[in-house]
């Protein structure tokens, strides 16, 4: 049985660099074609002459709140829900358009395995005839959608699980017997954890490709003592795969269908390779035509290529945020939202959301100073938080003065050993 997904993944990397740099100017003149808002931000750009790293590294990085803002204007005049940055409209070239928080809207097209994911599922150990159970959600985020077209393009069948209802989740897995689980790793431990309280095997579960949040090799080795072999990928809504975990476990191999740089937080200017920086990236998908689209992510480029024999660049994974955005639960929270929160809340002098615990068993509290705590106005905020994260979370009363004034709305307080 072959080790690689497609003889993409072992070509000459200076094969590879070079059919990613004569991709490169025709993605740019796509964008600039079809993609309104790429065609603002590269006004005067000649896109045949962006055809090195070197080129690439000279134009505008474009981060998520800057996309979102642009969404955000383009609905307020009545344009498009995209901001320009979709080469498509609504109708038979998009079956369906997602929403992530914020909020961002992201089209998928009908291309197969649009979001290349079926790369990531082959070298978790998902072959072609198996059945996987996808616990990813499939409402609003694409999160489901991504991981069930890919597992149809590498010839599986998927059980839409979805998030929630652990207690049939377990009884689905015990009857149907799929070959492995996609979705978080919190959820996976979650069932694993609920199906030995009953009493309920499942054997059939013996691989996992997780995502969404952080995966620390303490999980990763607490599901292989329960014969779960877990391997990890970092995808996101606006890009798609960005890179995937093999059975080498060094680092994670970057997908074909994007070029990736590290460049130093705040800037568009690359670090050297090994250096701590966020990641961008810019993706050849034409219908969506993301370039140097900045993840907000801090990695670092590994050295060297993959045991296995694939000879893609390496990403040490995800390292924190290059902000204050974070993941609580595989859900992004943005400083925004805890802005939106408060504003409807004049009681409310100041806050900060402080998440803690450990991954995959995390929490959130929103810590308040206010002149007038009260029990009607907790179960308010409580409310509020639910309506604009998605997420539930604590409201913690602070003594007037004492939050510090640093401009931290979000503080990451969790353990990532």
């Amino acid at each position: 049985m072959s080790q690689h997904f497609d003889a993409l993944e072992t070509r000459a990397p200076s094969e590879r660099e070079a059919a990613l740099m004569a991709a490169l100017p025709v993605q740019v003149a796509h964008a600039q074609a079809h993609a309104p808002a790429f065609a603002e931000l590269l006004k005067g750009v000649d896109a045949a002459s962006v055809n090195s790293r070197a080129a690439l590294a000279q134009l505008p990085v474009i981060r998520k709140y800057a996309l979102l803002e642009r969404q955000k204007a383009a609905r307020a005049a009545g344009g498009s829900v995209f901001g320009g940055f979709s080469a498509l409209g609504f109708g038979k070239a998009m079956p369906r358009v997602f929403a992530s928080p914020g909020t961002i809207y992201e089209p998928e097209g009908t291309r197969g395995d649009y979001w290349r994911m079926a790369r990531a599922m082959f070298a978790a150990g998902f072959r072609a005839g198996e059945l996987i159970h996808n616990s990813f959600s499939y409402h609003f985020t694409p999160a489901g959608s991504m991981m069930e077209t890919g597992a149809h393009a590498l010839g599986c069948t998927v059980f839409p699980g979805g998030t929630g209802q652990t207690e049939q989740q377990v009884a689905a897995m015990a009857e149907l017997q799929p070959a492995g689980y996609i979705g978080t790793p919190s959820f996976l431990k979650i069932i694993i954890e609920k199906a030995a309280e009953q009493g309920v095997p499942l054997p059939s579960v013996t691989k996992a490709l997780v995502s969404g949040e952080a995966f620390p090799p303490s999980l990763r080795d607490w599901m292989a003592e329960r014969g779960v072999a877990g391997y990890q990928c970092y995808a996101t809504a606006d890009l798609g795969l960005i890179a995937y975990e093999t059975s080498a476990r060094e680092g994670l191999v970057v997908d074909e269908g994007v070029i990736v740089e590290i460049v130093r937080p705040g800037t568009g200017d690359p670090v050297p390779e090994g250096e701590v920086g966020e990641l961008v990236v810019t993706s050849l998908n034409p219908d969506y035509p993301l370039i140097r689209f900045g993840t907000g992510d801090l990695s670092a480029i590994l050295p060297g290529i993959c045991p296995t024999g694939r000879t893609g660049q390496r990403i040490k994974g995800w390292m924190g945020r290059a902000d204050q955005t974070t993941k609580v639960r595989g859900m992004f929270v943005h400083p925004g939202q805890v802005a939106e929160i408060v504003k409807r809340f004049p009681e409310v002098n100041k806050a900060r959301l402080v998440v803690s615990g450990e991954m995959a068993n995390d929490s959130m509290a929103l810590h308040v100073e206010t002149n007038q705590p009260s029990d009607a106005l907790k179960a308010r905020l409580g409310e509020a938080i639910r309506d604009v994260t998605k997420l539930r979370g604590d409201v913690l009363w602070a003594s007037m003065g004492s939050l510090a004034n640093d401009g931290k709305v979000i503080e990451d307080a969790r353990s990532y050993q």
